[in-house]
This record gives C-alpha cells, sequence and structure tokens, in this order.
C-alpha cells in the first residue's frame, strides 16, 4: 500500500502537505505555499521526484577500527542444554526445517544414452 499525500492549513494560514505512511506515521511535512494550485504542484514534484532523487549521506564518518594483536582464545564448551542448533529426530536442521544431509553430495553424473528410442 503507498503512503497519502494530506493538504492542510497552518498556524500562519499558508498551505502544506504531509506525506503519511501505510501506517500512519509522518514521513514528510512540505513548505508552505500560498494557495492549493501551488499545493498540488508541490505534491506532482513530490512525487516526481522521489522515485528518481539521489541520497546523499552527511552522516560523520564513523572512526576506523584498528587490528588488534589476536589473542589466545579457548573454544567455547556448549552443553546440550544450551545447543541453538536447530535439530529434528536428533539431525540438524536449516533455518527453513530442512534435515541437512549427512555427507556432501558428489557432482551429477553425465546422461548416457541406451540408443531406445
Amino acid at each position: 500500500m503507498a503512503g497519502t499525500f494530506e493538504v492542510f492549513v497552518d498556524a500562519d494560514s499558508l498551505f502544506r502537505f504531509r506525506l503519511i505512511s501505510p501506517n500512519g506515521a509522518v514521513i514528510a511535512v512540505s513548505a508552505a505555499f500560498p494557495d492549493k494550485p501551488g499545493v498540488a504542484a508541490g505534491i506532482r514534484d513530490a512525487r516526481e521526484c522521489a522515485g528518481t532523487g539521489l541520497v546523499t549521506d552527511l552522516c560523520p564518518q564513523p572512526a576506523v577500527a584498528r587490528p588488534t594483536a589476536p589473542r589466545s582464545v579457548a573454544p567455547a564448551v556448549v552443553s546440550e542444554a544450551c545447543d541453538t542448533r536447530l535439530k529434528l529426530d536428533g539431525r540438524a536442521v536449516d533455518e527453513h526445517g530442512h534435515p541437512r544431509p549427512k555427507k556432501p553430495r558428489r557432482a551429477a553424473a553425465i546422461a548416457r544414452w541406451t540408443g531406445a528410442a
């Protein structure tokens, strides 16, 4: 579902529009327009530019993480009760609930033709 535009009159008796998301949150509020045809032109321009607008990132760059010397870490021991892997009948399953194969599959063989038509 698409967002909606609402036209309203602000405290200074000027026309504005706001873009409302499907869940009801206000996404954007326009500048002031002196009349309704100006608001309609502003909505038309917003629709046209929204799909083709570029994004400019004005956020400050995060500090670069510097690598540290490797630490000796003991392997974690996970008890059977705390094991977070999914299991089905004692076999591990993937995130969709399908059992994982016990061993890797081999490559498919080349088709052999018997000559029977």
